[in-house]
């Protein structure tokens, strides 16, 4: 690994440089210290490292790095598990190719129609990001040619093969150029993964940071509990911590549903997110939470892969994950940049051997704490601080994320502070608004005209 961790000492053009710094990225994080010197070597590479640690710069740069503009081919694929880390691998692109002109970056992924995605590769891209299901439909109705790509990168590759994508990755692959350069990140490396990597691509060199989290980082609280009383005690929690935003993480899809239905039954903003949810629904789900319109997001660990929510705080291990690298992934989602953390994790005595491992792996003990000691006198449930409005209209009507915010601060009357996210997608939009103006402020908004209309609107809770 390079002693030199500025940017600055890379093999990048001035323009990627120049754009870099105006983002702020001077030094690079350990993965992207470890990985970009070989990347940019064209070296395959396998990189050991988890969600948060800055691998999508890295492997986003060094497709940029040799990307020809004026090629208007294939040039970059990177192959996720999940549209929601599809969506935010292709705007981390977006943004570090600002400094080359006319980079078109496309994403194919499902749950969304297949026409103008046919049309869009019709008009060519240079670097496309997709999930291997939708890759797969293009490749066999031959809309999309791969013989082109210089980068194959493969994005949280044991998520995709615990997802059932193996075969499917193997096919996209094969469909490639034998000439590309093959790029493999992961958070585990079991033994699928290698035996993948062997099969996909040509002696790689293999970087692995350390995937531990400095323990002053984040503060990790561990609870015995009996069985039967597992979601009462998650109530409990979050009563005395009151976090805005928890991650509460069950091993199973059924679970999920019992323990969100629960918490909603005592107050407490709650939503469900798991692998039996329609894609709408997901997007829905995923909006609400990451703009503070849900308190709790109670998922299992395929659901949650590649959400990239920044402010979290707090992640509550309702069972004891039996690997204890998802675990540390897991925790790992609390304490994002430079923020404290706090991990709780509940366990049954029968899950002791696996609270072990974790210590194993940690190489110190877990402090464990009783239920008796939480503060559990304010009962007032846990409101979100936001409220969601869902408006029937998106970027194909033209609407923008400042006619909403002027049409709010100007006809509406509100100040700023008092608007939150707004997410435009191509044909609804969501706004999240403080949650004690929200009422008054939809009857207001829906009768505002918007870039000379009028759309319809709901509040969602």
């Amino acid at each position: 690994m390079q002693t030199d961790t500025s940017f600055q000492s890379l093999a990048l053009s001035a323009p990627l440089l120049a754009n870099l710094d105006s983002l702020g990225y001077t030094e690079m994080t350990p993965i992207q210290a470890a990985s970009l010197p070989l990347i940019l070597q064209q070296r395959d590479v396998i990189a050991q490292a988890k969600t948060g640690s800055g691998k999508t710069a890295a492997f986003s740069l060094g497709i940029l790095a040799k990307l020809n503009p004026m090629y208007f081919a294939i040039q970059g694929l990177v192959i996720c598990p999940t549209r929601e880390l599809a969506d935010q691998v292709a705007n981390e692109l977006r943004r570090l190719a600002r400094a080359i002109d006319n980079v078109k970056v496309l994403t194919l992924c499902g749950g969304t129609a297949m026409r103008p995605q046919i049309v869009s590769l019709e008009h060519g891209a240079h670097i496309v990001v997709g999930t291997p299901g939708r890759l797969i439909d293009h490749i066999s109705r031959e809309t999309i040619k791969l013989s082109t790509v210089q980068t194959l990168v493969l994005d949280e590759a044991d998520r995709m093969v615990d997802m059932g994508f193996y075969d499917d990755i193997v096919h996209i692959v094969n469909a490639c150029s034998p000439r590309r350069q093959t790029l493999l990140f992961s958070a585990t490396f079991p033994d699928d993964i290698r035996k993948a990597s062997e099969q996909l691509m040509h002696e790689p060199a293999e970087v692995k940071v350390d995937s531990q989290h400095a323990a002053n980082h984040i503060e990790q609280l561990f609870y015995l509990v009996q069985s039967e009383h597992r979601n009462a005690a998650v109530a409990q929690l979050l009563r005395h911590y009151r976090p805005v935003s928890t991650i509460a993480f069950c091993n199973t899809k059924i679970h999920c549903r019992e323990l969100t239905e629960e918490l909603q039954a005592q107050g407490i903003s709650a939503l469900a997110l798991h692998g039996d949810l329609e894609q709408r629904d997901r997007d829905d789900v995923l909006v609400r939470f990451a703009n503070q319109s849900c308190s709790v997001l109670v998922a299992t660990d395929v659901a949650a892969r590649g959400l990239d929510i920044q402010t979290l705080g707090a992640v509550i291990n309702v069972d004891v994950c039996k690997d204890t690298e998802v675990h540390i992934h897991r925790i790992g989602r609390t304490g994002r940049a430079g923020e404290k953390g706090l991990a709780l994790s509940l366990a049954t005595p029968g899950e002791k051997k696996w609270v072990k491992l974790i210590e194993q792996y940690q190489g110190e003990s877990v402090r464990w704490h009783e239920l008796a000691e939480l503060d559990t006198s304010n009962d007032s449930g846990l409101q979100a601080p936001m409220q969601s409005i869902f408006i029937m209209g998106g970027k194909k009507d033209k609407l923008r994320p400042g006619d909403l915010l002027g049409a709010l601060t100007g006809d509406v009357g509100l100040n700023k502070e008092q608007v939150g996210k707004i997410n435009v997608f191509e044909f609804v939009t969501y706004v999240a608004l403080d949650r004690r103006i929200a009422a008054k402020a939809l009857e207001k908004l829906s009768s505002s005209n918007i870039k000379g209309r009028l759309f319809k609107m709901r509040m969602i809770d």
